[in-house]
């Protein structure tokens, strides 16, 4: 038998005509199949099939090893270590089990369709955050914002996970090192009864607060941020050792980060399984859970309470990181994005509802062992998984076990999630500079050790200042500014049905009208509703009662608005970069580069009443 392929254009009409599609993959192929038979007669049969998809470039595109590595990746990207220390605190704090009527509310009109939003752009136009944007050429500044914002985060999110390295290695002891005030690094003030009702004196300390602060972060030997002494060699060879592993993960791309997940991304299960089965049984335990899951509709009164609910939404699936782009632009082209949407989407925030009855199983437990109301050892952030938690396994029987077990999942849930964002920061900057591709290995490892180079500012004595003026500034309103020029250059210059046709090309049907009204008003909606909000309830950063100085604000300012300031930036370059009229010039920036040609006989579908008014 004897196959061969041909391009469609070197066949007769009459074979295959040719479709001019500006949504075109590439061209298609006929594959000629002739089967000779034996008295010598031939027979020939033909189909289309799709082409090896490549990039511009001629490079062909990378896929994912299988569909599951591509779940796995997304899953271990969403889940992270806010699922665990962020939701269960909100959930007690905002009614309990009313906290979840605004959380599923948000997930339905906005988190759900904007994670499907993400997964169908990057995959049906094969590229990273600012390649996308092929579709309406002046949004492509969007793009450049959330690889900006992608690499900020990297620069203190990688310190999270080397004090969970930090932490594990200590765990391999007899003794857990934060279980007495008879180390060095103890002050005066430390109290193994610190929780204890009788104690009054509010300075003093348990000895896994002293260990965090003292021992871990030696924050005692800074001022503040203006006085951050030299990088601690500790914390610097924990983070070599988490730049290593980013490295190791990505270098190849997809095809070794997507194997590297299928233990980073179940691993935290399996340990969360793990530490429930142990957390139900010590005692307290149960009144933990109920105080989680208390309803008190009342709190349903507080706009606190939905305002809360929004934000964990908007930051809880990761959108807006370019991440969930860069991840289904390895897609196959017909993958169901919208399956996997709705699955990742919906696995994310059950995580998140099932580590809090393991969290506060063992804060119900440590409320019972000092008989001390739960309210003065629930809380949220570092402090409970590097304070609160560590203190609660030091008391169980086999602790450094407990430890090394605790540690492992925060490592693996830290170190997937930012394989995740270092991949958003790699592919966009690949797809947008062709000659970067031939060149990954190198330029991965530029990027991680930029990264770590920065990121030693927050592993000196004062580096806790620089953590918390980085999370308070690198990804809170300039995410959500992202996220929203985002949904509107979709679903209003690139157009709902213009999208909807992409993804019916991709699937084959097209989303419902559900879908296609959320991402044309809802979402856009509630994400300008929602950087109002980050805008008119800002609030300084500090860390416990030290206030950062004047010139440290103005900083953290810059660093948001270095990010947010690409999207204008990059619309006047190309409006200014283009040919003709003023008007001419709008004509081609708004409309996608594959339809170029119908701005050349002046067919705008933007400046036409129905692209406006149709969804």
């Amino acid at each position: 038998m004897l196959r061969g392929r041909v391009p469609v254009g070197l066949m007769s009409p009459v074979v295959a005509p040719e479709k001019h599609d500006t949504n075109t993959m590439g061209p298609k192929e006929v594959e000629l199949i002739l089967v000779k038979e034996q008295n010598g007669v031939q027979f020939t049969s033909s189909t289309l099939v799709a082409p090896a998809q490549t990039n511009p470039s001629g490079v062909e595109r990378e896929t994912w090893g299988s569909r599951i590595d591509f779940l796995l990746s997304v899953i271990g990207f969403a889940v992270d270590l806010a699922n665990v220390w962020r939701f269960p605190y909100l959930c007690y704090k905002n009614g309990g089990g009313a906290f979840l009527v605004p959380y599923m509310f948000f997930m339905v009109i906005a988190g759900m369709p904007l994670f499907y939003m993400e997964l169908a752009l990057g995959q049906y136009n094969r590229e990273g955050a600012a390649g996308v944007w092929k579709i309406c050429p002046i949004f492509k500044g969007v793009g450049f914002t959330v690889i900006l914002i992608s690499l900020y985060v990297g620069f203190y999110y990688n310190v999270i996970i080397s004090w969970a390295l930090f932490y594990l290695f200590s765990s391999f002891t007899s003794e857990l090192p934060w279980v007495h005030c008879n180390n060095s690094w103890n002050s005066d003030n430390c109290s193994e009864w610190a929780f204890n009702s009788s104690t009054n004196d509010t300075h003093m300390s348990t000895p896994a607060q002293e260990y965090f602060r003292r021992g871990v972060l030696h924050i005692q030997d800074s001022t503040g941020i203006d006085d951050l002494g030299r990088p601690r060699w500790q914390l610097t060879s924990c983070l070599g050792v988490v730049v290593v592993l980013l490295y190791f993960s990505l270098w190849k791309g997809v095809k070794t980060s997507g194997k590297v997940v299928w233990i980073t991304a179940t691993m935290p299960y399996v340990v969360l399984t793990v530490l429930l089965i142990r957390g139900v049984t010590l005692p307290g335990a149960i009144d933990g859970i109920k105080a989680y899951l208390s309803v008190d509709f009342h709190r349903l009164c507080d706009a606190k309470v939905w305002i809360e609910a929004a934000t964990q939404i908007c930051f809880s699936l990761g959108v807006g990181f370019g991440v969930l782009i860069a991840f289904s632009s390895y897609n196959k082209f017909n993958n169901n994005c919208y399956r996997d949407a709705i699955i990742t989407s919906s696995i994310n925030s059950l995580t998140s509802f099932f580590s809090g009855f393991v969290v506060f199983s063992f804060l119900g437990y440590m409320s019972h062992k000092h008989n001390v109301p739960l309210d003065k050892v629930a809380r949220d952030g570092v402090g409970l998984v590097f304070v609160i938690y560590p203190e609660a396994i030091a008391t169980l029987p086999g602790s450094s076990v407990w430890a090394v077990i605790f540690f492992f999942m925060l490592l693996t849930l830290g170190i997937d999630s930012a394989m995740g964002g270092m991949e958003s920061v790699i592919t966009g900057l690949i797809d947008e500079f062709k000659c970067l591709q031939k060149h990954r290995e190198l330029f991965t490892l530029f990027i991680v050790v930029s990264t770590f180079l920065t990121s030693l500012f927050c592993v000196t004595n004062g580096g806790m200042y620089v953590f918390t003026l980085l999370d308070h500034f690198a990804a809170g309103t300039s995410i959500l500014f992202g996220v929203l020029i985002e949904a509107i250059g979709i679903a209003w210059f690139y157009g709902v049905d213009r999208f909807s046709d992409d993804i019916e090309e991709m699937i084959g049907h097209r989303p419902g009208l559900y879908w296609r009204l959320c991402w044309k008003f809802v979402s856009p909606c509630f994400l300008l509703f929602m950087v109002v909000v980050s805008f008119t309830t800002y609030n300084p950063p500090k860390y416990d009662n030290y206030q950062y100085p004047m010139w440290a604000n103005l900083l953290g300012w810059c660093l948001a608005i270095s990010s947010m300031i690409m999207v204008p930036l990059y619309a006047i370059y190309k409006l200014c970069t283009l040919k003709g009229t003023f008007c001419d010039r709008l004509a081609y920036a708004i409309t996608p580069e594959t339809e170029h040609h119908l701005v050349d006989n002046g067919e705008v579908r933007q400046f036409t009443l129905r692209h406006w008014v149709v969804v």
